[in-house]
C-alpha cells in the first residue's frame, strides 16, 4: 500500500507525536469521604429537619446492601413515634397530563400556607437499560429552590413492589424530620399506582381534556381509586372541552358504587400552567380530610395500609429467599434450559424446583 507521506518530497517534514492530553480528572483532588453517620446520628439529624441528613437515609432505605439495610431499619424504627401526623397524597395522571408542573403550583400554595413539603417522584425505568431520567425535578423550578420542601425522585428500576415499599419507608422518615404535607407522585401506568393508593390518603387523579375519545381517561380501576379528579390544561380555547370532560366524569362517578370513605370524589377543572382554580383543587382536598376525620376512616385506612405492608414485606422476602438462594440460581438455569429444548412443560419445571425448595426448608 502506497503511503504519500514516504515520499521524497516530504522528507524535510517532521510529524510530532502531539500534545499529550491532560486526565479528565483533576488529579490533584482529594474526595471527601463523608463521615460515617451511626444510627443515633441518622435519627437526630433527621429529627433536626437536616435534609442532607434525611437524603442520605433515603439513601440507605434504596440500598440493596446488608448492611445498609440493617441500619436502615433501625432508623426507621427510632424514627416511628415521631410519625403519622401528615397528609399523604398520591398524584397520578397519564404522561403529560402535567403531574409536574401541578405539584409545583400545588407545591407553592402549600408551602405559602405555612406547611412543609417533601415531594417523591417514582420515576420509571427503563426494561432495556434499568436507567432512569429522573428529571422530574427540573419541572418544578419554584420548588426545588424553597427551603421547606424536600423533593427525591427513585427510579422504579423495574420492581414496583420494592421501590413502593422504599418509597413508603421513605414517608416515614420526611414525617419525622417534620414534613406535614408528603405528595407522591407516580409513574402512571397501572400497576405502581395500586402501590401508592395502599400509602397515601388521598388519590388525586389529574386528567385532560380534548385528547379524542374522553372514555379513554374513564378506566374503571383507577376511577374507583381515586378520591377526587382535576381536569387540567382548562384556559384558552380548551375551557370548553375541560368543563364537557368533567361532566363526563361526574356523570361517570355516580356509575359506581359509593367509595369505603362514603366521600363521593369531585371534579374539578384547572390550569397548572397559568395557576387557575388552584384554590379549588385544594379546597376539594380539605373537604375530604375534614369529612374522613370526622367519620374515623382515615385511622382505619391506615390500619388497614399497615396491614397490607405487613403482608407485602413478607411477600417480598420470602421471594428474596428463593431467587437469591445459589442453588435454586444454578436449577432455574438447568431447568430454563430443559423447557427451551422442549423436554419439559413449563409447569412441571417450574413444581420440580419448587419441590426442591420445599425440601430444602424441611
Amino acid at each position: 500500500m502506497h503511503h504519500p507521506e514516504n515520499d521524497a518530497q516530504y522528507a524535510g517534514l517532521q510529524v510530532n507525536s502531539g500534545v499529550e492530553q491532560p486526565p479528565s480528572i483533576n488529579p490533584y483532588l482529594k474526595r471527601k469521604q463523608r463521615p460515617k453517620l451511626s444510627v443515633s446520628d441518622y435519627v437526630e439529624g433527621i429529627r433536626k429537619g437536616n435534609t442532607t441528613v434525611l437524603g442520605q437515609a433515603v439513601t440507605l432505605v434504596e440500598s440493596r446492601i446488608a448492611e445498609h439495610q440493617v441500619i436502615a431499619q433501625e432508623v426507621i424504627e427510632k424514627c416511628l413515634p415521631y410519625t403519622g401526623n401528615s397528609r399523604r397524597i398520591g398524584i397520578t395522571g397519564v404522561p403529560g397530563a402535567g403531574k409536574s408542573t401541578s405539584i409545583d403550583v400545588f407545591g407553592m400554595h402549600v408551602i405559602n400556607q405555612g406547611h412543609k413539603l417533601a415531594v417523591l417522584a417514582i420515576d420509571p425505568s427503563s426494561e432495556r437499560s434499568k436507567g432512569s431520567i429522573l428529571g422530574d425535578k427540573t419541572r418544578m423550578e419554584r420548588l426545588a429552590i424553597q427551603p421547606n420542601v424536600f423533593i427525591r425522585p427513585s427510579p422504579s428500576a423495574g420492581s414496583l413492589g420494592g421501590v413502593a415499599r422504599k418509597t413508603r419507608e421513605t414517608i416515614v422518615l420526611c414525617e419525622a424530620a417534620g414534613f406535614d404535607t408528603i405528595f407522591v407522585e407516580t409513574v402512571g401506568v397501572g400497576q405502581s399506582e395500586t402501590a401508592v393508593h395502599s400509602m397515601v390518603d388521598y388519590f388525586l387523579l389529574i386528567q385532560l381534556a380534548g385528547t379524542g375519545d374522553e372514555l379513554q381517561g374513564i378506566k374503571r380501576g383507577i376511577m374507583e381509586m381515586a378520591d377526587g379528579i382535576v381536569i387540567n390544561k382548562c384556559d384558552g380555547d380548551n375551557v370548553d372541552r375541560a368543563k364537557l370532560a368533567a361532566a363526563q366524569f361526574r356523570n361517570a362517578l355516580h356509575l359506581f358504587p359509593l367509595p369505603p370513605s362514603g366521600f363521593l370524589p369531585e371534579v374539578v377543572t384547572y390550569s397548572g400552567y397559568y395557576e387557575l382554580n388552584i384554590d379549588a383543587v385544594w379546597d376539594m382536598i380539605d373537604r375530604y380530610f375534614d369529612h374522613v376525620k370526622s367519620t374515623g376512616y382515615f385511622a382505619e385506612k391506615r390500619r388497614q395500609q399497615e396491614r397490607y405492608w405487613m403482608r407485602e414485606t413478607i411477600n417480598e422476602q420470602l421471594l428474596a429467599r428463593f431467587y437469591f438462594d445459589p442453588e435454586i440460581e444454578r436449577l432455574l438455569e438447568i431447568k430454563e434450559q430443559t423447557v427451551l429444548d422442549g423436554k419439559q412443560t413449563s409447569f412441571v419445571a417450574a413444581s420440580d424446583v419448587l419441590k426442591f425448595f420445599y425440601d430444602k426448608l424441611k
